[in-house]
């Protein structure tokens, strides 16, 4: 019953982004939401003189932006501000191009409606189905927030993006354009991990008790976490990013939310990053369920979860029990994102863990990531206060409850051993043993 009024609005991307106005503030879908048709008609339109400026909000920007609206002849064009920095949006970010907004994941929604403001909303959904409703699919996070915020809507439809359930569904009459672009959606890189990340994962899984509900973060620590699950048995998930290597242990019988104390039985996620089969999985499937990332990332919320566990990576710890996870060689290198939600959140849950891991060295075993004060200027997104157990591929460490001397000397028991008698060095220069 709805075909008209869809007809009526399909157009194509050139024409759809003529709503576009100038100095409007754009904010596009995440990551493989990126709607790359939308994307290249508005870099055409900057290009051409048709649109002079405009502004841009986008997070964990991707090839789909970054070669388009982000390009370098662009700078002059568009002011970008991003909410996580990433490989292709670094050098903008260094060179003053675009500027990277302070955030905890939870709280974007409501910057994005209160303080930032939405003009145009452009991302990908997946096909609208008989009642109208398209699904935003892979990324629900903050879009599904700026969609409704925004002056104006474009969908890019695409077949290749999975209908998801939750609070996913979007409806024709919310939508001020349609274009379709059927181009298959690329997968999100996951990272190789090495033999170091391979034993913190081993160490992480004996950590996860049966019936925990899992949060991880990105890159390569959630595969190797999960290659190490396999003989738990009724885990469930409420995380920020769903992949791959949870749709491997739902098929294999280990993740099934039988025990969960907040939508048991759903798999529930805010953003999901990922291969072909984690799209495959998705599609139509009633137990995943994604939610704005004003819901997932909540710590009150995430503290519902009996036996939470939440793992996430950093960069740098200090002897202080600070942890960094987003500053690197004097620039913003990635950003908070979820990190601190889930620390908290986590942590308020009964019997639940926050779980903070890193390798012990960087530059081929040259620098300790363990190190006696955070660098001049590092960003700290964790605080002392909430940090948890910390794990390196030499232990664990719980640092609830201990005293500085305690965390100092059971900081630099994980810490790689050739740093060791330096760091303790440090520890007493500070007073601190």
């Amino acid at each position: 019953m709805y075909n008209n009024e869809y007809q009526q609005k399909l157009t194509t991307p050139d024409e759809a982004v003529k709503l576009i106005q100038e100095n409007d503030m754009l904010v596009h879908g995440l990551t493989m939401a990126e709607p790359p048709a939308l994307l290249r008609a508005v870099a055409n339109r900057l290009r051409e003189g048709d649109l002079k400026k405009m502004r841009l909000f986008s997070e964990l920007p991707m090839a789909p932006a970054c070669s388009t609206i982000l390009a370098p002849d662009l700078v002059d064009c568009v002011d970008a501000m991003t909410g996580f920095v990433t490989s292709g949006s670094r050098g903008l970010v260094r060179a003053g191009l675009e500027y990277y907004v302070p955030n905890h994941l939870h709280q974007v929604p409501r910057l994005l409606e209160e303080f930032i403001g939405v003009d145009v909303c452009i991302t990908t959904v997946s096909p609208m189905d008989e009642a109208g409703y398209f699904s935003f699919g892979t990324a629900n996070d903050f879009t599904s927030t700026a969609a409704r915020a925004a002056r104006n809507l474009i969908v890019e439809v695409n077949q290749h993006m999975p209908r998801v359930f939750g609070e996913s569904l979007l409806h024709i009459t919310e939508v001020d354009a349609v274009v379709e672009n059927h181009e298959p959606i690329a997968d999100f890189p996951s990272g190789e991990f090495g033999p170091e990340i391979d034993v913190i994962g081993k160490t992480i899984s004996e950590m996860v008790p049966d019936g925990a509900t899992l949060q991880m973060g990105i890159g390569s620590l959630p595969d190797a976490v999960s290659k190490y699950l396999d003989q738990h048995s009724d885990l469930g998930i409420h995380t920020e990013v769903f992949g791959p290597g949870m749709v491997d242990l739902i098929k294999k019988g280990v993740i099934n939310g039988e025990r969960k104390t907040l939508k048991p039985r759903k798999h529930v996620f805010t953003v999901a990053q990922g291969d072909q089969e984690m799209l495959r999985f998705m599609n139509n499937n009633p137990s995943c369920e994604s939610y704005p990332c004003s819901y997932t990332n909540d710590p009150a919320i995430i503290a519902k979860n009996e036996r939470m566990i939440s793992i996430n990576s950093l960069l740098q710890v200090d002897l202080l029990g600070q942890c960094n996870a987003e500053y690197l060689l004097g620039h913003q290198y990635s950003g908070t994102g979820g990190q601190l939600d889930f620390v908290r959140g986590a942590f308020a849950s009964k019997e639940g863990k926050s779980i903070l891991a890193f390798n012990s060295t960087a530059k081929d075993g040259k620098i300790s990531r363990v190190v006696d004060r955070l660098d001049s200027g590092a960003m700290i997104t964790t605080p002392r206060m909430d940090t948890h157990y910390l794990v390196t591929e030499y232990g664990t460490i719980n640092l609830k409850g201990k005293s500085t001397r305690e965390r100092a000397l059971g900081i630099i028991d994980i810490a790689h051993p050739k740093f060791r008698e330096e760091l303790l060095k440090k520890a007493e220069d500070m007073y601190l043993i």
